[in-house]
């Protein structure tokens, strides 16, 4: 029973901790644009031969 006294803190602790890096990356703009990245990998800009081109 005495363990409880540690663990529930610790819980909470965590889960507060938990919602702070969520409240921070929607803050920080993490969930702005999420189709973005789920189309833009399907389109190559440019192939592997031209990048190597462009390098010196």
């Amino acid at each position: 029973m005495s363990m409880l006294l540690y663990l529930i803190p610790a819980a909470v602790f965590l889960g507060l901790l938990g919602l702070g890096a969520f409240l921070w990356s929607v803050r920080s703009g993490q969930y702005d644009d999420l189709d973005g990245a789920a189309h833009r990998i399907l389109f190559d800009d440019e192939t592997r031969d031209e990048r190597e081109e462009d390098q010196p």
